[in-house]
């Protein structure tokens, strides 16, 4: 019975420290990261150093432009979305091209972003102007139909 326990409560300890670890690893991987946040997502920590991901806006900073009334593009998308992590490296260097500043919103980090701006599935991209949503595209697209899409909507 003691072999029993004591083989018990090591594998316990044995979790207990790799529990920890990776809660250290994943604390000392998100320090200084663009989210504020104190933890990330394990998806998220693997983009943070993606080119593609780096216009970041927090949500009370998107909440601030558009009660300003600004013209502001927002990729909404979810870190663990494949979908996305196609998109992305489409969509980034045509927005560049295009001059569009084009923020990205992480709906993994942010999930109030679902609710609020009424996402039903990512990647998705909202052109607001005056404040409101005047345009939406949902889903993954070729890049002729993101170009399309973004010159018709986005480019003044």
């Amino acid at each position: 019975m003691k072999k029993i326990i004591i083989f018990t409560l090591g594998i316990l300890i044995l979790f207990g420290a790799i529990g920890g670890l990776t809660y250290y690893q994943n604390q000392q991987a998100a320090e200084g990261n663009p989210f504020g946040k104190a933890t990330l997502d394990a998806s998220t920590l693997e983009i943070l150093d993606d080119p593609n991901y780096q216009n970041v806006i927090l949500p009370d900073e998107l909440d601030e432009k558009l009660e300003n009334g600004e013209e502001v593009t927002v990729y909404f998308y979810a870190s663990d979305c494949p979908h996305c992590r196609s998109t992305t490296p489409i969509l980034v260097p045509i927005t560049d091209e295009l001059g569009i500043d084009m923020v990205q919103y992480n709906v993994k980090e942010f999930e109030q972003g679902w609710i609020d701006y009424n996402i039903e599935a990512t990647p998705t991209i909202i052109h607001f102007e005056n404040g409101q949503e005047v345009s939406r595209l949902v889903g993954a697209y070729p890049e002729e139909d993101l170009r399309t899409w973004l010159n018709s909507e986005v480019v003044d």
